[in-house]
């Protein structure tokens, strides 16, 4: 937890203690915390690792094509996607005939369901249920269209017909997915993924998701933790979905790339951003950098 928040908690639980002891206890006169100041602790980055080529071999090996999670990696890995934003995909999203990826929705989890006066006669005790939902992404910017390469097109070219044959092969056992429109408590509209089975009819959108089992079941952000143990415990290495969004800005500003396209590409709103938080100074960068000043200041 940041350590600003935590004393921040502290001279507030603090503080409403001695206001008490003030009025209506009157034990003291005034509250000796009312001149306290919070120091002000600098927040650390949190340490991102670089998935080299090598490394990522030995995941999809370990989750191989067919199984839950290879699709979910090979999009994290080839594009740099957020979380949300990969597991928010639809094949309409997919434009096979230009080799782009269009983001324009991410996936939230909310709770739905609860009842306020069953919550207040529980004194706060309530049973919440959650689903996901569509929501905006995260910026402005982070709505984008961006190119894939054809180690991508090919994956997701398979699975759309993986996912087709599957439909055959379960039949009225395979499931769908539909949008039903909800209001959130800003008055928005809303839209949760609803599972129903194939022969449902209802008049409800259709959507077909790009991130799902055999079945044609969704697979969602929690079930993607348990991928991200099985990296991490069995092959050792440091991992969680945002390492590859961090390894893919890094190899592609290690390799040369424009530094605006890489932010383009990662949807971010400035190029700072791109370069101060998603590329790694990595060893090859520092030699390449010295290269560059020797080459430049050479007479020979």
């Amino acid at each position: 937890m940041d350590k600003n928040l935590i004393f921040f908690n502290i001279l507030s639980t603090l503080s409403a203690a001695l206001d008490y002891a003030i009025e209506p206890m009157q034990y003291i006169q005034y509250n000796p915390c009312s001149r306290i100041r919070l120091p002000q602790f600098e927040k650390i980055a949190k340490e991102r690792t670089v998935i080299r080529p090598e490394e990522f071999q030995r995941i999809i090996t370990r989750f191989p094509v067919g199984s839950n999670f290879y699709i979910p990696l090979v999009i994290g890995y080839y594009t740099g996607l957020r979380i949300s934003e990969t597991f928010g995909l639809t094949w309409d999203n997919i434009d096979f005939e230009n080799s782009t990826l269009t983001v324009n929705k991410q996936v939230i989890k909310r709770n739905y369901g609860v009842d306020v006066r069953q919550v207040l006669k529980q004194k706060g005790k309530k049973e919440e249920k959650s689903a996901w939902y569509f929501g905006t992404p995260k910026t402005k910017s982070s709505i984008r269209t961006i190119k894939i390469g054809n180690t991508l097109f090919q994956a997701l070219k398979s699975e759309k017909i993986r996912q087709q044959k599957n439909r055959l092969r379960y039949g009225e056992y395979y499931t769908e997915h539909y949008l039903s429109p909800e209001t959130d408590e800003k008055g928005n509209t809303i839209y949760r993924i609803m599972p129903g089975e194939r022969t449902l009819r209802s008049p409800l959108q259709k959507v077909e998701m790009v991130c799902v089992r055999e079945n044609g079941e969704y697979i969602s952000t929690d079930s993607f933790k348990y991928c991200a143990r099985v990296i991490h415990n069995e092959l050792k290495l440091k991992f969680d979905y945002h390492s590859l969004r961090h390894t893919h800005a890094t190899m592609l500003i290690e390799n040369g790339a424009n530094p605006k396209d890489v932010q383009a590409r990662l949807g971010h709103s400035n190029v700072s951003t791109t370069l101060q938080t998603y590329t790694h100074d990595t060893e090859k960068m520092q030699k390449e950098t010295v290269e560059i000043f020797e080459k430049a200041v050479s007479i020979i």
